[in-house]
């Protein structure tokens, strides 16, 4: 059973940061690819980073050069550092992995920023 649990959300004020954490059971590397989706109200779930087994990274671009994915392999864990966060990122932020062909979700962390 593969779980990945979020957390690190929160309230903050614009131009604040933030850090989420997913931590997933078992080896990380054992995804194609591990990633942060969000969800606002009314709206479709989207992409925001990911990175793969080999490394590579994509960011959405609303928040190119605001945020940076990273990954703690020895901890089975994702980052997503949030800096100079905007109202609009507000949302559920959710951890979502591939392997084959499944995905996997948290059960995602509310981030809201205030303006």
């Amino acid at each position: 059973q593969v779980q990945l649990v979020e957390s690190g959300g929160g309230l903050v004020q614009a131009g604040g940061s933030l850090r989420l954490s997913c931590a997933a059971s078992g080896n990380i590397f054992s995804f194609n690819a591990v990633g942060w989706y969000r969800q606002a109200p009314g709206k479709q779930r989207e992409l925001v980073a990911t990175i793969h087994s080999g490394g590579s990274i994509n960011y959405a671009d609303s928040v190119k050069g605001r945020f940076t994915i990273s990954r703690d392999n020895a901890k089975n864990t994702v980052y997503l550092q949030m800096n100079n966060l905007k109202p609009e990122d507000t949302a559920v932020y959710y951890c979502g992995a591939t392997r084959a062909l499944s995905n996997y979700w948290g059960q995602g962390t509310q981030v809201t920023v205030s303006s």
